[in-house]
């Protein structure tokens, strides 16, 4: 916890007064359960990346790191639930891809995330991963893109969410290739993935988290991984560049606060996040996961989310996806 300084110091001349310290940085933090709010329902990549750092946090800090999942309008109930409380740190989100995407495919938001929500620090970047349903007969990314021009009208897109990296990856599979299919979204990988192996849906972007067991088990079947190299974990995988050239989609994962937030706050959420990335067994967690931690300070992390912002901007309007 952050512990309460004292207002003198001793010194060989006797007691000096220290400088001034705002009072913020004097609040024994955290001394209450921290609500972290994950904008999808339990089992995704999101919810699973919450549920190991928030044990992580909860064990280190002496306090609970309770995980709220909001799911529901593409991840901005999540972030409205964060806005709606205090400045006071005892209300965290997982931003993820959807929240730099929503920017542009929201054409009516509360709030901007940018300015409203102030980053703490990145935790994990995976690829996504383009899996289908073991009876679709394509092999390869070709033979797929082939498969649904022979039955148009026919082949089901499923997606966590709206507005999800999930959802713009194949989004930007189908600009740059032409295909057209019906976007099917649902409120978070679990139940997608479900009706990827019950045949309702033909295919998945998914983020690695939440297929790699399933794809490891057989349940489905891995065509390609959305990076611009291999996945060492799957070599025998290839990207989708190598058939799609230029194509190119990963999905990033860090925590939030609302803006406002005292700095004393976010520094030792950041520290503690820090030391939990360099902690071994968390490391080989987020490698089954599929994916490398990110690190980096506060500001380290605002820099990734504006550059993601602005990327997936292009993507949106080259899609011509919105959302009212």
């Amino acid at each position: 916890m952050i512990k309460r300084r004292d207002f003198l110091r001793v010194s060989a001349g006797g007691l000096i007064a220290a400088p001034f310290i705002s009072t913020s940085a004097f609040a024994a933090y955290p001394d209450k359960p921290v609500r972290w709010l994950v904008g999808y329902v339990p089992g995704g990549t999101t919810d699973i990346l919450a549920r190991l750092i928030g044990a992580y946090l909860s064990e280190k800090t002496g306090q609970q790191f309770v995980i709220e999942n909001k799911a529901g309008a593409g991840n901005n109930l999540a972030v409205e639930a964060l806005l709606a409380g205090p400045t006071d740190g005892y209300n965290v989100l997982l931003v993820n891809p959807a929240n730099g995407i929503n920017a542009t495919l929201y054409k009516k938001l509360s709030f901007n995330f940018i300015r409203d929500v102030a980053p703490v620090g990145g935790i994990l970047r995976v690829p996504n991963v383009m899996v289908v349903n073991n009876d679709v007969p394509a092999k390869t990314v070709q033979q797929f893109i082939d498969y649904v021009k022979a039955n148009p009208g026919k082949v089901n897109m499923a997606s966590s969410g709206n507005g999800t990296s999930v959802h713009l990856s194949g989004e930007l599979f189908m600009a740059m290739t032409g295909v057209k299919m019906t976007h099917v979204p649902y409120r978070g990988s679990n139940p997608a993935l479900t009706d990827i192996m019950g045949g309702q849906c033909q295919v998945l972007f998914d983020n690695m988290p939440s297929s790699i067991e399933l794809i490891r088990g057989g349940k489905i079947r891995a065509l390609a991984v959305t990076t611009e190299k291999r996945a060492s974990y799957f070599p025998d995988v290839p990207t989708i560049d190598e058939t799609v050239k230029g194509y190119e989609a990963s999905a990033w994962f860090g925590m939030g606060v609302k803006a406002g937030t005292p700095p004393e706050i976010i520094a030792y959420l950041n520290k503690h996040i820090e030391e939990a990335l360099a902690d071994p067994k968390i490391k080989a967690k987020l490698a089954d996961l599929g994916g490398g931690p990110m690190g980096g300070t506060p500001a380290d992390f605002g820099k990734i989310i504006e550059s993601e912002t602005a990327k997936w901007k292009k993507v949106v309007e080259f899609a011509g996806a919105s959302v009212e």
